[in-house]
């Protein structure tokens, strides 16, 4: 039986919703605010998160950059707000679908159907070469020994073996840790952060055999 946490402040709305869901077969745990919904994040094990933008003790925002920065679990903003900016902050912090109040319930139980569903295909292990990452656990191992990597070394892999074979020019990697760090990133920074990714997972990092380069156009992960 799927787990949602539910974070919203208004109780009527909670309540309601609540009722729905379980009759549709979910477990819906209820957190009133920001600080309980972190706090019930982080006590229990959920498959799906209903977040309301604006509570009445913080900000949906600061929830969902919670959850994202430990785990993969589908994040879907329940708003009033119709506003562009909130929808591209939303999806910046890591929300994984958005939609507007008032929602037709069963509208909502799709998109969180479609939010686990994907994923559920993004927690399988993705192998290229002798390197293995395990998205469930975040864990990325070299011959079977774990490789330690930085948040952003991390990210930029997951984008490689989940493109395998594709070409990934340098303005779609340099997107992918921008959309992570919030910060906007250089060419100097993506050269940095691809040297010591090949230094970590290469056997010769002056040969590479995984992420190669193609010359002027960009890079791709391969199988070998």
């Amino acid at each position: 039986m799927p787990k949602i946490l539910l974070v919203e402040d208004d109780i009527q709305l909670a309540k309601n919703l609540s009722l729905f869901l379980t009759s549709e077969g979910y477990t819906v745990v209820h957190a009133t605010g920001q600080a309980a919904g972190i706090e019930a994040f982080e006590k229990g094990s959920f498959d799906c998160v209903l977040l309301d933008l604006s509570l009445g003790d913080g900000s949906g925002f600061t929830v969902c950059a919670a959850i994202k920065a430990e785990s993969e679990v589908p994040v879907i903003f329940l708003t009033a707000s119709a506003d562009e900016a909130c929808t591209v902050a939303g999806f910046e912090v890591g929300a994984d679908d958005y939609i507007s109040k008032p929602f037709r319930p069963r509208e909502l139980v799709a998109r969180m159907k479609n939010a686990m569903r994907k994923n559920s295909r993004a927690s399988a292990a993705l192998t290229c070469g002798n390197v293995t990452i395990d998205p469930a656990r975040g864990i990325v191992t070299k011959n079977g020994a774990e490789v330690y990597l930085s948040a952003l070394e991390y990210r930029l892999l997951l984008v490689f073996f989940s493109n395998k074979d594709k070409l990934l020019t340098r303005d779609r990697l340099a997107e992918e840790l921008w959309s992570v760090s919030g910060e906007y990133v250089s060419d100097n920074t993506l050269n940095v952060y691809i040297k010591r990714l090949r230094e970590k997972i290469e056997d010769d990092p002056q040969n590479p055999s995984i992420i190669l380069t193609v010359r002027g156009m960009g890079y791709k992960a391969v199988e070998r």
